[in-house]
């Protein structure tokens, strides 16, 4: 049988919700609520993290602890990641316990970190002489999104892989696009943290602003929030600044990571990003001083001189 004909043959395949068996490496802030919504939906959900006690809440509501990623990757027949680094991805995915040397022919495998584009297509390469079908899937919304289920989740890949994926998807996200072939969703989130990242500058200086004009700022929120100056970091990180609530809904360690992601694939296509590159500097002078593991709205303390 050609290997086209058992992609066909697998793509026609309906599985029910008790015969699809999900497969999560990384429980983090947002992996676990990721995850936890599979098991409300009823799947079988095995897990696996460097950290057993990170999955311990999943593990009590029925989730299925692995000791390896091979041992993952072995039993599950769609695969998802949501870890830290593109270091972490490659390992994850094509070491010698990786999921790729692993996985059965015929695995989806799902990786939704942000990391790098050409490691994406790379993945996607060494999936395909595997016979396994690969999607990056990078998302955006934060602890917010992945508890409520309300992810923007960017995919990159083939028409028919996402096609069969789209039902596992809507269990974790509202906004699902397929945006191109391999490596297309990690270009997309970086286009997302390229917005983010200059936006975090202004939602700050505004809040500093006000606060030096003697203003309230929760009342000036009220006004400029429903205005053109609106936005997600607005609206949810602005609250959590002025609050003095630096809990980590996305790390300033790994938006730093991201941020570098997105400056060296700009570089590489020979466009200047001068406000990214600025944002960047700013959280890496935050992450100096100690800052590194809060949430990433703890930039207002760099405008603070906290």
């Amino acid at each position: 049988m050609t290997g086209k004909r058992e992609t066909k043959e697998w793509f026609n395949m309906t599985l029910s919700v008790s015969e699809r068996i999900i497969g999560f490496v990384g429980t983090g802030v947002m992996g676990k609520s990721m995850a936890t919504h599979f098991l409300q939906a009823g799947y079988t959900v095995l897990v696996y993290t460097r950290t057993k006690e990170k999955a311990a809440d999943l593990l009590a509501a029925g989730a299925i602890w692995k000791e390896h990623v091979s041992e993952l990757a072995k039993e599950a027949n769609v695969i998802i990641t949501m870890v830290g680094y593109p270091s972490d991805v490659e390992e994850v995915y094509l070491g010698a316990d990786g999921i790729v040397a692993n996985a059965k022919p015929g695995t989806y495998l799902i990786d939704m970190t942000t990391s790098k584009p050409s490691l994406a297509k790379h993945i996607y390469e060494e999936a395909k002489k595997h016979e396994l079908y690969s999607l990056d899937a990078p998302v955006s919304g934060g602890d917010v999104g992945a508890r409520e289920a309300r992810l923007t989740i960017m995919v990159g890949g083939d028409q028919e892989v996402f096609d069969a994926m789209e039902p596992v998807f809507t269990i974790m996200g509202t906004n699902v696009v397929l945006q191109g072939g391999p490596g297309a969703g990690q270009h997309t989130k970086m286009c997302n943290q390229i917005c983010i990242a200059t936006n975090m500058i202004g939602v700050c200086e505004a809040i500093a602003y006000a606060k030096k004009a003697g203003l309230d700022p929760e009342r000036v929120l009220t006004s400029i929030g429903a205005g053109a100056a609106g936005s997600w970091s607005l609206s949810n990180l602005a609250p959590r600044m002025i609050a003095g609530n630096f809990a980590p809904g996305f790390y300033v360690k790994h938006f730093i990571k991201d941020m570098g992601i997105a400056l060296e694939a700009a570089e590489e296509m020979g466009l200047m990003t001068p406000g990214l590159a600025l944002s960047k500097s700013l959280y890496e002078e935050l992450a100096a001083n100690g800052e590194a593991d809060s949430g990433t709205q703890a930039l207002i303390k760099w405008f603070e001189g906290k």
